[in-house]
This record gives structure tokens, sequence and C-alpha cells, in this order.
């Protein structure tokens, strides 16, 4: 809440001076880290086709934000101002842009109304829509107002163009989603860690990717009780000091974190804990066998698409079901989901003793990001 009220004060002050009246400008809005990431391919593109344009990138919440605020590919990086018809008016006459780009989740009614007043195109890239939204409801014709300022709308499936057209909306596009073009990039990319391959050698290893505390409790029983020659890489989604020291006081096993690898000869060690951010998805890349966390909390699992780019079959805890690509993969056989310590042991226990499955599984994820990439090129294709 400190970083959400205080990083707001300042918006206004930031883009006076880091836009002058002279900026040709684009903006993009995400409300979080993961927001932004779906739309990084559409960025990208963007930022090509518009060279001479500034980037604009605006957050609602700190998770995207304190991460990302340094990136190279936007030239200036802020928190949205909160939504009021004053905020709105300020910062659309300090940004002045020739379009506008809100990422999945997103709408602002105030902020909507005057993009449409002012005649910017504004587009919305890989949406989704539920019947339980407000726009679908008696009392949402303030939100239904709202989309009219939409020029296009780039959806994820054929329910949201349905949900739309009972709208009256027919400029809508089921382009699937822009993640996928993300996540199938990450294999161009060197993913080399050294310390990593230090640590792993050639032993088979399971990453566990943000992992919450009923994940690792399951995770902490099956690792001090594994006699097999296996390695554990945990990235947890909590890396304040307090939690990490509890996290490695619960493992018998020989463990070292990431903050105090400098001088250790890696190889020796049979868990690590890394406790840092911003390497998870090049630590997947050493994966035989991927857990990702929050499937046993709410809102639900994290991002599984990265360890499916990579050919590693993944587990993951029983709520999933508000995740399309979880539900997929568990419906395709390549992500299997558990919901106690007895079926993570059995699961864990066949992947390690059968490399063919390893290999089936692995593969099924990998082709299902091959199968769905395709987003960008045709919401680009549609940008006037």
């Amino acid at each position: 809440m400190k970083l959400f009220v205080s990083g707001r004060k300042i918006v206004f002050e930031t883009l006076s001076q880091k836009i002058s009246s002279n900026d040709k400008t684009i903006w993009f809005h995400a409300a979080s880290l993961g927001e932004y990431e779906q739309g990084l391919p559409v960025i990208e593109k963007i930022k090509e086709k518009y060279p001479s344009h500034k980037i604009i990138l605006t957050f609602f919440s700190p998770s995207g934000y304190e991460v990302r605020k340094n990136n190279a590919v936007a030239d200036v990086t802020v928190y949205l101002p909160l939504d009021t018809k004053n905020n709105a008016q300020k910062f659309l006459k300090l940004v002045h842009p020739e379009m506008v780009f809100f990422i999945k989740y997103e709408y602002w009614p105030n902020y909507l109304n005057e993009i449409k007043k002012l005649n910017i195109p504004a587009y919305l890239i890989s949406g989704i829509f539920r019947e339980n939204q407000i726009f679908f409801k008696w009392y949402g014709q303030l939100h239904r107002n709202a989309l009219n300022a939409f020029r296009y709308f780039f959806v994820q499936n054929e329910n949201s163009k349905k949900l739309l057209l009972q709208l009256g909306k027919t400029n809508v596009l089921v382009s699937g989603d822009t993640r996928f073009d993300r996540v199938a990039t990450i294999l161009e990319k060197d993913n080399t860690l050294a310390f990593i391959a230090e640590f792993k050698k050639d032993t088979l290893t399971i990453v566990v990717g943000s992992s919450w505390p009923k994940d690792e409790e399951l995770l902490i029983q099956y690792i001090n009780s594994c006699a097999q020659n296996v390695k554990f890489i945990i990235a947890p989604h909590n890396i304040k000091t307090d939690q990490i020291e509890l996290l490695e006081k619960s493992i018998d096993k020989k463990t070292v974190l990431f903050s105090e690898k400098e001088d250790k000869n890696l190889a020796d060690f049979d868990v690590f804990i890394i406790d840092t951010i911003g390497i998870l998805t090049k630590i997947y890349s050493y994966a035989d066998i991927a857990y990702v966390g929050g499937g046993f909390g709410n809102p639900g699992v994290h991002n599984i698409l990265e360890p499916a780019t990579f050919g590693v079959p993944i587990i993951i805890g029983p709520n999933f079901s508000h995740f399309a690509e979880a539900t997929a993969l568990v419906n395709l056989d390549g992500c299997i989901s558990i919901n106690n310590n007895k079926e993570l042991t059995e699961n864990l226990d066949k992947l390690i003793s059968d490399e063919i499955l390893r290999k089936k599984k692995g593969s099924i994820c990998n082709n299902y990001v091959n199968k769905n990439k395709g987003a960008t090129p045709l919401i680009l294709s549609k940008i006037e």
C-alpha cells in the first residue's frame, strides 16, 4: 500500500519532465507484471514500427512498476493516476498519445471516456470477457459506455467475442493470447546461468517456481524423504528474509541460497533456494520436471507457460480452473494436477523413474505453446 500511494505522488511531475509537447507518444497500460509480460510482444513490435515515438508505460500495481520501472522497452514508466475525471484529463494532456493500448483486464471509465472525447485510437490486447463482469449486468451502463472508446477488441477466445456481440460490438477479433508469442521467443535467447549449470551437473533436477507455503509444505516432505539422486531448485513467491530462513531450516538436505552462493562448491548441494527475482525463466531451462506454485491458493496457479515452452513436464495444485492454459495442458496430459502429498509423491516418483514419460509430457507442453502462437501479427495487421 505504501508503494501504491507514494509512487503516484510524483507521476505528473515525472511526465512533465520526460515528455515535451513536441514528442509523439504511444501509451500502453498494464495492471501488473503479468499483463505487461503479456503485452510485451506487441509493445516491442509497435516500438519497431514507430521508432520516432516515445513509448509510455503505466502500471496500476507495484508488482509491475517496481520490477519494470527501469525497463528498456518503454521510454517512460509510471504508475497510472487513480481513475478520476481530473486525473484522466491531466494525464492525457501531458502524454497526448497518438494511440492507446490496454492489456487484458483493465477498464477505467474516466480514462476511456476522455480517450473517446479526444478521438484517440484505443485497442484492447488479449482481452477476456466473462458473464459475471459488470459490463453484462443491468447496472453496468457506465462501464458499457466506456467500452465505446475501443476501436478494436483483440480477445483471447470465442466466448469473449460472443459476449461483446451481445453488447453490439462488431469490432472484435479473436486473436488469441500474446503470452504465447512472448514465451516462444524465450527459446531464441541465451538462457545460460553458469551457477545453475554448476549446481545441476548431470543430475536430474526439479525446479519449483513461484511456490507458496502450502506448496512448500508438501514439497519439503518429499524433498526430506527423497532417497533418489535428484536435485531441487526452489524459487519462492515470497523472498522476504524471514520466509527464506523458515524454508531453509525446514529442509534436511544440504541447502544453499542464491544470496550466499559465492565461493561455494555448488555441485556439493542438493537444494538451491533462489532468494532473488528475475531469473526464474532461465532456471526453467535447466528443469527436468517443474512444479509451479499457487495452485493451493487464491487466485490460483502461477504462469506455467514458461516451463511449457522449454518442453518440461509440469505439476500444479488443484486451483487452476480460471487459467485456460493450465486447464488445457491438464486435459492434454502435459500437466498434472495434484491435491495432496500422496499424489505429489506418486507423480514425482513416476516422472523421476521414467524418462520416456517425462519427454512425452514435456513435448505435449511445448507443442501446445507452438500451436497457440501468432496473436501479435494478427493484432498488428489491424492497427492503423
